[in-house]
């Protein structure tokens, strides 16, 4: 069975992350950000009343036990903006000090995942023993941006708007193989293929903690999704994205190495460790993705266990002429409406 890597949550009620993710054994890397620290979410222990010597002693504690138990262990310097601080000495000395303080804790990551050649150049810098992994945020999806980065990563994630092409995806993975390197996917992500705003909102996430404390114009939302999705005729476009079923990640056995599940801020990742770990999920497919969308398809939902056999292998195939086709807005029909009457 492909391994998991589950994404770090901080519980405000201080529950522990590791004992769920120790319940899944196929969860073989537990990725986190550092705290106060920004990445590609929202910074852990963003929230203001989370102290954050409480929110690093829950991390400290949950990290030890993991590594215990063997789990490998993932920090995430995977902001998409760094701003002007980008290759200078501070952000060098930041990495270098964090790495540090992991190691006194006894927990140093066995990986790093990064959107920062920079950071990846530090990171090999300190401990050329740990493993470097470009982030998804790179939106890596040809083989010729795979090699031109070969000489500073030594795992990658496969670009989401690519990774439902199986034959694509496996040239890439023979590629990392026979270089000695891995190759991983995202599988939940409910995000919008070929999303046109992503630079935007990838770099605004990077900025998050900031943004939040400024004066913002009311009405307007930063996500493209969810503005497509106030219109119900939008809403076969979730079936043309990039994420895929708990039941069809055997298809990329032997051709990936690692299936992330984006966990750091679902609102019940234990259900989607599950999901992905039995290959099996009965219920609204919405509640999986991160971000979900049920609310934004209420009183729509798509019955996981209403695809038809051939879904995987029609997507696989697509040559996402949209216009020409009508195979996702004719799936979509096969999807009920909840009965709010009841």
């Amino acid at each position: 069975m492909i391994p998991l890597a589950a994404g770090y949550q901080h519980f405000a009620d201080g529950a522990p992350f590791a004992e769920m993710a120790l319940r899944h054994p196929s969860v073989k890397e537990v990725y986190f950000p550092w705290v106060d620290e920004p990445s590609g979410r929202p910074k852990l222990g963003y929230e203001e009343e989370d102290d954050a010597e409480e929110v690093a002693a829950a991390l400290r504690r949950d990290l030890t036990r993991l590594r215990a138990a063997g789990v490998k262990l993932d920090l995430l310097l995977n902001a998409n903006c760094y701003g002007a601080e980008a290759m200078s000495v501070k952000l060098e000395t930041h990495v270098r000090d964090i790495l540090a303080t992991l190691d006194s804790w006894g927990v140093r990551p066995e990986i790093v995942t990064t959107a920062s050649p920079f950071v990846a150049r530090t990171v090999k810098g300190v401990s050329p023993e740990i493993e470097v992994r470009a982030s998804v945020n790179m939106h890596l999806t040809t083989l010729q941006a795979f090699r031109y980065l070969a000489p500073f990563f030594d795992s990658y994630y496969v670009g989401r708007d690519i990774q439902r092409d199986l034959d694509a995806v496996k040239r890439i993975s023979d590629w990392c193989h026979e270089q000695g390197k891995k190759l991983c996917l995202l599988a939940n992500s409910g995000c919008l293929r070929n999303c046109p705003w992503r630079t935007f909102h990838d770099n605004l996430i990077a900025h998050s903690d900031a943004a939040m404390k400024v004066p913002n114009v009311r009405g307007w939302s930063p996500h493209l999704c969810w503005t497509l999705y106030r219109d119900e005729a939008n809403f076969p476009e979730i079936l043309k994205a990039t994420w895929i079923r708990p039941e069809d990640i055997s298809r990329y056995e032997g051709i990936v190495d690692v299936v992330k599940l984006a966990t750091r801020q679902h609102a019940n990742p234990d259900m989607v460790m599950m999901a992905y770990e039995s290959r099996r999920f009965e219920g609204n497919l919405l509640d999986l993705f991160e971000p979900g969308f049920s609310p934004a398809f209420y009183p729509h939902f798509i019955d996981n266990t209403a695809f038809p056999a051939d879904w995987a292998e029609r997507v696989s195939r697509c040559d996402h002429e949209c216009h020409n086709c009508g195979y996702c807005e004719e799936v979509f029909k096969r999807f009920p409406r909840i009965d709010s009457s009841r």
